[in-house]
């Protein structure tokens, strides 16, 4: 029988003191400590966050009376995660060693509750994601990494930028064809990001060959990668590279084969999904002017937040349709209230709304004076003595020598002499 075990053998996996962010790898001959953080898509405040997002409160429910809390978790022995993950249909390699062990216990315990919540979630995005991964014949299992990236957050960012349920850099996402500027960030449009994320994996798959390395350099990137493999003596199966990936990098891969373990092993570890109550049938349309979701909002009977958590890709509630096409997402009864709207949805309250100034009058004038009273110059005549000179504009005699670097009150008719 083929084993899908894949031996540390030299180390062992503690909790750190600080669980919610960090695991402490142990190596048992030395005893040396080393850290591996827990991807961003783990941590509590990331999790939380996905919680309050309006799909989350507004469709999904956790019954603290469900199966979830009945009876907690199940540990069983090692041979049973080897079997389970031996039987998920699969193409990516799904081995069992104890660092997937602690971050399956991460998920089955500690975050069990974010689980059943994502499990919920999952009904609302493993169809785009699916549809995207079969556009470019890449294996499905790769749906799960936004559960390790984001938490099916997709307004998610993490600590260094990245943001969506992807978690694309602003450099890579603009490189796989999402637009990126004040107004719009096509990042977080889950639709447009998720087939932006399968152009990213199947190029990098056409780099190295294997999935988990395009997991590992998913996280990382494939520089890194490339890295590690040679200061592993040119090795290329992640777990002999593991030891010079990145921290977190370490922890990515097991992370990904712990959320496809757990979104498919969750009933035997006693977690139930969140009820879902499926929205009401979404499409989209384009606009090509320039609307304000508030003026949608008041004249399409939709509210704000629900028009912003439909449309994430937008930074503010202006839609720039006038620079380029854009899709608005919304429900039927809402877009069919936009069609009948007709060109009013355009100027409703747009003075109030729009403050930007397309034309603005320069006062020529006040700069003209300011300009000639900045400098201004005089002709001695017949008679005059700086003094006189002085008095008639309003200055003194010593400022006058000092404007025109005179060393004697000595003028001549005809002179210029600057007064100011």
């Amino acid at each position: 029988m083929k084993k899908y075990f894949v031996a540390l053998s030299l180390l062992t996996i503690v909790l750190s003191a600080n669980a919610q962010k960090t695991l402490t790898v142990v190596d048992e001959h030395t005893g040396k400590e080393e850290v591996i953080d827990l991807p961003e898509g783990m941590l509590e405040e990331e999790i939380d966050s996905m919680m309050r997002q309006w799909y989350a409160s507004t469709y999904l429910a956790y019954d603290s009376a469900t199966c979830e809390s009945n009876g907690g978790d199940i540990a069983y022995e090692p041979e049973e995660y080897i079997k389970r993950l031996q039987y998920l249909p699969n193409v990516i390699e799904m081995p069992y060693n104890s660092v997937v062990r602690k971050f399956i216990d991460q998920y089955s315990g500690r975050l069990r509750r974010s689980i059943a919540m994502m499990l919920g979630a999952s009904n609302f995005y493993n169809p785009i994601f699916e549809d995207a991964l079969e556009a470019y014949q890449l294996p499905l299992e790769l749906k799960y990494l936004p559960i390790i990236e984001s938490a099916l957050n997709p307004n998610a960012t993490s600590k260094v930028g990245a943001g969506g349920l992807w978690q694309f850099m602003p450099a890579t996402g603009k490189r796989y064809g999402l637009e990126i500027t004040s107004l719009i960030d096509e990042r977080r449009d889950p639709i447009k990001a998720s087939y932006a994320a399968a152009r990213m994996l199947k190029s990098l798959y056409e780099i190295f060959g294997d999935w988990t390395l395009v997991i590992a350099s998913y996280n990382c990137g494939p520089g890194n990668v490339n890295k590690a493999i040679k200061r592993a003596g040119g090795e290329r199966d992640y777990w002999k590279i593991y030891p010079y990936l990145p921290s977190e990098t370490r922890g990515y891969v097991p992370a990904f084969i712990a959320a496809n373990y757990i979104m498919n092993y969750y009933c035997e570890h006693n977690i139930c999904p969140a009820s879902t109550r499926l929205p009401m049938d979404t499409d989209t349309l384009i606009v090509s002017r320039e609307v304000y979701m508030e003026q949608i909002s008041e004249l399409c009977n939709i509210s704000m937040e629900e028009l912003k958590a439909l449309n994430p890709q937008y930074r503010t509630t202006r839609i720039p349709g006038n620079a380029q096409p854009c899709t608005l997402r919304m429900p039927m009864a809402a877009i069919n209230a936009f069609i009948e709207c007709g060109d009013s949805i355009y100027t409703h309250r747009l003075a109030e709304l729009s403050k930007r100034r397309s034309v603005v009058n320069v006062n020529e004038k006040a700069a003209s004076s300011k300009s000639s009273s900045a400098k201004k110059t005089v002709t001695v005549r017949s008679g005059d003595t700086l003094g006189a000179i002085a008095k008639r504009n309003g200055t003194t005699v010593n400022k006058i020598m000092k404007l025109n670097g005179m060393k004697s009150h000595a003028i001549r008719v005809g002179q210029k002499i600057r007064v100011k």
